[in-house]
């Protein structure tokens, strides 16, 4: 049940749909509901949300909110976001907290990858 104020659902733009969805489903395991040819959903992700039809993308240098994913295994995830075609754009840097990797999907959205510091 959602609860009143709290965040419930996260919707991205994506240039290239059917590239978006690929990507995820081969770089994270995600699943999507199709609505229409413009809309695709995704649920169980920590956060349910879906990607629509659009010539603008999320990325950081324009202003967008960053959506920053888990990883038990950070090098691992990052190379199976190249091998789904994603492209580093920061490559994995040391933060206060833990260690992350910002990149692009192919859709054109930039998203980041964080996990727990090397013990």
């Amino acid at each position: 049940m959602p609860e009143h104020g709290k965040i419930d659902y996260v919707e991205f733009p994506s240039r290239d749909l059917a590239a978006t969805k690929r990507f995820f489903e081969r770089a994270f395991g995600w699943t999507f509901a199709e609505h229409g040819p413009d809309y695709a959903a995704f649920s169980d992700q920590g956060l349910d949300g879906g990607f629509f039809r659009s010539e603008l993308t999320a990325r950081t240098d324009a202003g967008s909110a960053l959506v920053v994913l888990y990883s038990d295994d950070l090098e691992a995830t990052l190379g199976k976001v190249q091998a789904a075609g994603g492209m580093a754009v920061k490559a994995i840097f040391a933060f206060p907290g833990g260690r992350r990797f910002h990149f692009t999907e192919p859709g054109g959205n930039e998203l980041a990858v964080w996990s727990q510091p090397e013990a």
